[in-house]
C-alpha cells in the first residue's frame, strides 16, 4: 500500500543553516506517528518542510502518491494535509466562529467548511459555547483548541501537529490530547511532533528519533520508549 505520506531523504534548512539531513519516513492511512528528540533536532522544520514553508533543498515530500515537494502551503491544505502551529498563531481581535471560517476559507467549498465546523463544534463543545467570544479572552488550553478546531476547517485527511501541549497545565494538556484521540477514531491521520515524550508515544502507533536533524531510530512506539538507552541518549527521561 503507498503511504499517505511518504518524506525522501529529505534536506532542508534557513538559509545556508543546514537542519534537515537526509530524513525518510512514511505515515500510512489511520495511523497516529510521532516524532521525537531532544530541542533543536529538527522536529519543527520537518513539518513547516511538508507544509512548503520552510523549503526543501533535496528530496521529496510525497502525499497520496503525488510529489507536493515545494508546492505552495495553500495548494497543499487544499489537497487535504493542515497544520496546527507550535504557538497558535489566532487572530486574537477575531471572534471564534471568525478564525474557525478564516481555516475554512482556504477550501472555497462551503460544504466542505460547514462540515469541518460541524466536526470542530462536535469535538470542542467548549469552542460552540462561546462562539462569539474574541479568542484573546481565552485560556492557552482554550486558544490550542481554537488552532486544532481552524485546522479541522480544511476536512483535512491528515493532521500535522507541532508541539500542541507547550506551555499548558498537566490537565489541559491531557484533554488535549484525549481530543486528538477522538479525532484519530473519526478516521483522520495524523502527524505528531510533541515535547510529552510519554503521552506523544502513548498516543502513536509508530515513532521516529530525529537527532541533529537525522532519524537515528525507528518502530513501534512502545518498544522505543521500553528501550533504556534510547530513553537516556535520545528522549532525554
Amino acid at each position: 500500500m503507498t503511504p499517505m505520506l511518504e518524506l525522501r531523504e529529505l534536506y532542508s534548512g534557513y538559509g545556508d543553516v543546514r537542519v534537515l539531513r537526509g530524513v525518510s519516513l512514511e505515515v500510512r492511512e489511520g495511523e497516529v506517528v510521532s516524532v521525537v528528540g531532544a530541542n533543536g533536532a529538527g522536529k519543527s522544520t520537518l513539518i513547516r518542510t511538508v507544509m512548503g514553508t520552510v523549503p526543501a533543498t533535496s528530496g521529496e515530500v510525497r502525499f497520496l502518491g503525488q510529489d507536493i515537494t515545494g508546492r505552495p502551503s495553500h495548494e497543499i491544505a487544499r489537497r487535504g494535509i493542515a497544520q496546527v502551529m507550535e504557538g497558535r498563531r489566532l487572530f486574537p481581535h477575531m471572534s471564534v466562529e471568525e478564525n474557525l471560517l478564516v481555516g475554512g476559507d482556504i477550501l472555497r467549498d462551503k460544504a466542505r467548511s460547514r462540515a469541518g465546523l460541524d466536526l470542530t463544534y462536535t469535538m470542542f463543545p467548549r469552542l460552540a459555547e462561546r462562539r462569539r467570544q474574541l479568542a484573546r479572552s481565552f485560556s492557552g488550553g482554550e486558544q490550542q483548541m481554537l488552532a486544532i478546531g481552524r485546522a479541522l476547517m480544511t476536512s483535512p485527511r491528515l493532521l500535522l501537529l507541532d508541539e500542541p501541549s507547550i506551555g499548558l497545565a498537566p490537565v489541559v494538556v491531557k484533554s488535549i490530547f484525549t481530543a486528538l484521540r477522538q479525532i484519530s477514531e473519526q478516521g483522520i491521520t495524523i502527524l505528531l511532533v510533541e515535547q510529552d515524550v510519554h503521552r506523544s508515544l502513548a498516543l502513536a502507533s509508530r515513532a521516529y528519533v530525529i537527532k541533529e536533524g537525522s532519524v537515528v531510530r525507528e518502530g513501534p512506539s512502545a518498544e522505543l520508549l521500553a528501550d533504556p538507552e534510547l530513553r537516556r541518549a535520545y528522549l532525554g527521561i
